[in-house]
């Protein structure tokens, strides 16, 4: 049984909980728990969809830096590989995947949060990567998604002056997509994720595996991903499914079964 971060399912969504206290710092322990829930979400066909929650008060403050304060260059080239594959097991979640973050989301906290596909924060959060302050750089894949989500420059001012980026910022650059009142975010996040707990999952999986994989290359290959992915979802039930409906009764009135 896991200690700090746990699995709860109901209704098709999966809830990733992290829950250490104070401030859900993320220590080795809590890395190990959470590539280890990401492969349970992964594999349950119960789980359409995940929600990550840190709780009421806070998302998740950060790696733990006591943990790393003393470790040399030597020891931190085998820990680091570890730091960022927990956070890489979330995001490849074959799923759709919501952070829904209250208080505080920095350093690995914030690069946590970068691995959903979707952001819902409290309009009171606020989210960053104050590493350098620290004499370090981000490390669990901060520099690759926060450049690829709000871009280049903004990333770099944000990364380069460790400074804390309030929910209102937040949302005009698209660090987050959505803000809400502190006491609603589980709430809406969970509303966000339940919309795919009666969708076709193959269909949803293969957008996201497109769209992930396109950002990485070149257009054109990116185009030979989304056609191959396209193809193969005619070999499911799910796309026979779909189509009737769709030209028996109309858009959005599918029941699928996941095959």
């Amino acid at each position: 049984m896991a200690e700090f971060v746990r699995l709860e399912v109901s209704e098709g969504v999966g809830t990733i909980r992290l829950d250490r206290p104070k401030m859900n710092a993320i220590s080795v322990q809590v890395q190990a728990e959470l590539r280890a829930v990401a492969a349970e979400a992964t594999e349950r066909d119960d789980v359409r969809a995940v929600v990550l929650f840190g709780g009421d008060r806070v998302f998740a403050a950060g790696n733990d830096v006591k943990e790393m304060a003393d470790l040399t260059y030597a020891e931190m080239v085998t820990v680091s590989g570890s730091i960022q594959s927990a956070v890489t097991a979330v995001a490849d979640i074959p799923k759709p995947v919501v952070a829904a973050i209250n208080g505080y989301a920095l350093g690995g906290g914030c690069e946590l949060a970068l691995a959903a596909d979707v952001r819902i924060a409290a309009d009171n959060a606020t989210l960053g990567q104050p590493e350098v302050l620290l004499g370090i750089i981000p490390g669990a894949g901060g520099t690759q998604r926060l450049s690829r989500l709000v871009g280049p420059s903004k990333a770099k001012d944000i990364i380069f002056t460790g400074r804390f980026v309030k929910a209102d910022e937040a949302l005009a650059i698209g660090l987050v997509d959505r803000l809400v009142p502190a006491e609603s975010v589980y709430t809406e996040a969970l509303a966000w994720a339940r919309q795919f707990a009666t969708a076709a999952p193959y269909a949803v999986r293969a957008a996201k595996e497109s769209i992930n994989r396109g950002l990485e290359i070149d257009l054109a290959t990116g185009l030979e991903i989304e056609r191959i992915q396209f193809a193969a979802l005619f070999a499911t039930e799910d796309a026979r499914t779909g189509m009737q409906s769709f030209v028996d009764h109309g858009p959005g009135k599918a029941h699928f079964e996941g095959r």
